[in-house]
């Protein structure tokens, strides 16, 4: 990119006057808009030397100049201003706001980490903005996904911190149908936002934990008798209202009751629906109702481990610099959970830091950039396919589904 400032051989003077006389043109162009459009200097500039961390600074320096030579309302509206890669740490550390600068602004910074953070103060009332946040709906756990979005928006609403979810199409919005992937989620954000407590499904969050359970979701093993199913909840102060499915209201007492923390299914209300040789998949939607707060679905699912076409082939045979796909017999929830990528030897093909993390995430491979699904194959990427052949070692990719228990798996080798 032209405005890179860790480039080599970046020619500062250059992208100084380009930088200028780019923003001076989009405000002289939308100079007359209303306050509903702001301004953000530069997404995610990489820096890592003081000379160019002053660069950056210097740059939004020049930014604010060419909104304020370009007339308009530009030197009244809100304008975000960055750190390096808008992280949040070095935002704190090497940020300098423009001496120059009149204009409305908030510090913006992005945040993809599932762990705590403090932001460092500023020493005086400074707005902040999460410019970008996000935990999937196509590539995350649902009861884990529900709970992240309660959790982080709250925590910013703490903080008094605006927050902007990322969203490139394929996570939360299916821009096609203009429609939300999963609604649920979207409920509990603006619930979370209004300061309402969510009651939300529970999931296993302890990381030496071999299996991965979850709430939003009534599974029921192919093969094996009905039995009643209890599901941690966490009601948070709240009360179950309702349980109804397309059908109708659940009778408590008769389709279910509350224990505690737990909402039990009985085997009578799910025998409507599940058996030992039902068909396989997703079988109805239930809604939970609470006192107050987003509704939740808990979607009763008859599993067994999908088939692939096929148990594996010649890395050098497939190493055609396209996509490996591999048909797949769907037979439950149509979702990836995992991919573990493991050579002969007992090394990790990728991420070999993973060695460190607990049992359900050694040696898993990052969505999109090692695998991928849709609804008749999983694929293993050709860059992927790549790395076996380069390492030389025969790798053995274990495709995990939902639920995360030991047989719901699937091998495929790539032969070396």
């Amino acid at each position: 990119m032209w405005a890179d400032v860790t480039a080599a051989g970046a020619n500062y003077s250059a992208i100084e006057e380009q930088f200028y006389r780019l923003w001076y043109q989009v405000g002289e162009t939308l100079g007359c808009k209303s306050s509903l459009l702001a301004f953000e200097t530069i997404n995610e500039p990489p820096a890592s030397t003081d000379a160019q961390y002053a660069e950056i600074n210097k740059l939004q320096g020049l930014f604010i100049q060419a909104l304020a030579d370009s007339g308009g309302f530009n030197s009244k509206r809100v304008v975000t201003l960055i750190g390096p890669s808008e992280n949040a740490d070095l935002t704190d550390q090497f940020l300098t706001i423009p001496a120059n600068i009149t204009n409305p602004y908030a510090i913006q910074y992005h945040y993809y980490s599932p762990y705590e953070f403090i932001f460092g103060a500023w020493g005086e009332t400074i707005w902040v903005v999460i410019g970008e946040w996000s935990a999937s709906s196509t590539f995350t756990e649902t009861a884990a996904r529900w709970k992240y979005f309660d959790f982080f928006i709250r925590t910013a609403a703490k903080y008094t911190t605006a927050t902007i979810m990322w969203d490139n199409g394929e996570d939360q919005l299916d821009r096609a149908a203009h429609k939300w992937r999963d609604p649920t989620a979207i409920d509990i954000l603006m619930s979370a936002f209004a300061g309402v407590n969510n009651s939300l499904a529970d999931s296993t969050e302890d990381p030496n934990a071999a299996t991965q359970e979850t709430s939003a979701y009534v599974f029921h093993k192919a093969g094996t008798n009905v039995t009643d199913i209890a599901l941690p909840y966490l009601f948070n102060g709240n009360t179950l209202k309702s349980i109804s499915s397309p059908s109708g209201s659940l009778e408590e007492g008769t389709d279910y009751s509350i224990d505690g923390a737990n909402i039990t299914y009985h085997a009578s209300f799910l025998s409507k629906y599940i058996s030992a040789s039902a068909a396989p998949g997703l079988l109805v939607n239930l809604t939970l109702e609470f006192s107050q707060g987003a509704p939740l679905n808990a979607a009763i699912v008859q599993y067994d481990a999908p088939t692939l076409g096929s148990s594996g082939a010649v890395a050098s045979t497939v190493n055609t610099g396209s996509d490996l796909t591999i048909p797949i017999t769907w037979k439950g929830l149509e979702d990836v959970a995992a991919v573990k990528a493991e050579t002969i030897n007992g090394t990790y093909l990728v991420d070999t830091f993973t060695q460190y993390d607990g049992p359900l995430q050694q040696g898993r491979t990052t969505y999109s950039s090692q695998y991928n699904w849709d609804g008749s194959t999983v694929t293993i990427t050709a860059a992927t396919v790549q790395d076996v052949v380069t390492i030389g070692q025969t790798t053995v990719f274990t495709f995990e589904f939902y639920p995360r228990v030991p047989g719901n798996a699937v091998n495929y080798t790539l032969t070396v």
